[in-house]
């Protein structure tokens, strides 16, 4: 059996990488930019030449970097050129090779024809039209696109139907960055089962024991960036530059480490940390945990010259019923390599930043308003003991113009990672105790048999419309870990 996506001629270039003959750079991705404030671009469903679904675009299959700027309208023609009838397997059997889009992170309108994933699907052969508004408050940073039918959304995201969106916009909170060299990362979990030569891409990537907890299962996938496993990242010695790393995987979990460097964060999940908090706009952090969907924008200065420094990811310990999350290289950074330049920024004159101070203390220390549930058992994933249906009525509602305090419960034996659709949280308490300079995310990780409380964001009025609430390990999502919520 051969790795998913990977043709003859190319797993003969991975074996010889996998044996330490050449250092493939981390090519930089395909960028698709506004015009008179408009992005348009046609994203096409294909199966590749190794048999795998995956995005194509401008006649490769290849996800673009999207890159716009607040006030600008997002359109994409998105066609499903898959067969009618998949080889693949699906969580809910048989694959229909439905397809969508959904723009994660983006606090945007889920009603079609912008980020509406529950009525918006093309079949084979169909053709969808999106419109996507940004709002011109919107704020800057690291957001990315997806497909996310429900029963197929985690072979599609497994198969690496994913891209970065940039928002513009960051050097108004962390002016410094205007001037440093940019790397887009978009990190995916490639699987390995069945694989003839998987110790030895399992030996490419220094891949540590499959268990740093109670899970027992062997290591399944193996991380790529942009693309490649175990790319080089050029950047000289002391160069700072400005890294946006986006978690694709479908079901994998990040906890990301630079040798003999710290981490600068400066954004999480496409929220700048000086918006709502001015005092505290940076965080400086050995490590970061990082769920699947998550983002960190973050500023890395360059190893001594000499030194050998890679970008990893530790063990990540999922609880007894998860799956294996072994530690691993995901990239080496060589001084000298081939970098990519630093990026074009768009000739527009920025407006000063904004910042969103609210007293939310009222809210932390009232009752929950609404509880999340997660469960599961051998038939399938539940959020208060209720299996998402498509046509399910929704679990709750929200009046636009308010907060509510949500309590999310992990009652499994594994991690769940959950997200909401359209906005942002703040992540206040986790397990009953206050969180020190806590963070505004849009998918947060909930730990075995813990709580998490945040102060749920439904002021802006642009996000009027049924949306949802999910975990973010697809496969759970797939087999009913989600529910709609009404914002009316």
């Amino acid at each position: 059996m051969q790795l998913r996506g990977w043709s003859s001629a190319g797993l003969f270039l991975l074996a010889v990488v996998t044996a330490g003959w050449l250092n493939v750079p981390a090519a930089p991705l395909p960028e698709v930019r506004a015009e008179n404030h408009v992005v348009s671009l046609t994203l096409h469903a294909a199966v590749n030449s190794e048999g795998r679904d995956s995005f194509a675009y401008n006649g490769k299959n290849i996800a673009p970097v999207i890159r716009v700027s607040p006030g600008d309208t997002l359109k994409i023609d998105y066609e499903n050129d898959l067969p009618v009838h998949s080889k693949e397997s699906c969580a809910i059997s048989p694959c229909r090779n439905m397809t969508n889009l959904h723009f994660h992170g983006l606090e945007v309108s889920p009603q079609s024809p912008q980020d509406d994933v529950i009525d918006m699907m093309a079949m084979p052969g169909d053709t969808l039209h999106y419109v996507v508004k940004i709002p011109p408050d919107h704020p800057p940073g690291l957001f990315w696109y997806h497909t996310h039918p429900h029963g197929e959304s985690h072979r599609q995201a497994l198969d690496g139907m994913s891209g970065a969106i940039v928002i513009e916009g960051m050097e108004r909170y962390v002016p410094e960055v205007g001037k440093m060299r940019e790397q887009v990362l978009v990190v995916r979990g490639e699987s390995i089962e069945g694989v003839s030569n998987a110790p030895a891409l399992l030996r490419r990537v220094e891949a540590g024991p499959s268990s740093c907890g109670s899970e027992h299962e062997a290591t399944e996938r193996v991380f790529t960036v942009n693309g490649e496993i175990r790319p080089t990242i050029g950047i000289n010695p002391g160069e700072r530059e400005f890294w946006r790393i986006v978690n694709a995987s479908a079901d994998q979990y990040l906890d990301l480490k630079l040798d003999q460097q710290k981490l600068e964060i400066v954004a999480l999940d496409g929220m700048p940390l000086a918006y709502h908090d001015r005092e505290h706009p940076r965080k400086v952090v050995e490590h970061a945990m990082i769920p699947p969907a998550g983002r960190l924008e973050a500023i890395v200065t360059g190893p001594n010259a000499g030194a050998r420094a890679t970008l990893r990811t530790l063990c990540v310990d999922t609880g007894s019923a998860g799956d294996p999350n072994a530690a691993m290289v995901l990239a080496d950074l060589r001084a000298g390599s081939p970098a990519t330049a630093a990026p074009q920024r768009i000739n527009r004159k920025l407006a000063p930043p904004e910042y969103k101070s609210t007293d939310l203390h009222e809210y932390e220390n009232s009752p929950p308003d609404f509880t999340v549930v997660f469960t599961e058992d051998k038939n399938g994933f539940y959020i208060n003991g209720q299996k998402y249906e498509p046509d399910s009525a929704p679990m709750t509602r929200a009046r636009v113009g308010t907060y509510q305090h949500w309590r999310i419960v992990n009652g499994s034996a594994e991690l769940h990672p959950m997200h909401i659709h359209q906005t942002h949280f703040l992540v206040f308490a986790e397990d009953g105790k206050p969180v020190e300079n806590p963070v505004w995310l849009d998918t947060v990780n909930v730990p075995v048999d813990e709580t998490v409380d945040v102060v749920m964001d439904f002021t802006n009025p642009v996000i009027k419309g049924m949306s949802l609430f999910h975990c973010h390990l697809l496969n759970h999502e797939d087999k009913g870990m989600m529910a709609k919520i009404l914002f009316e």
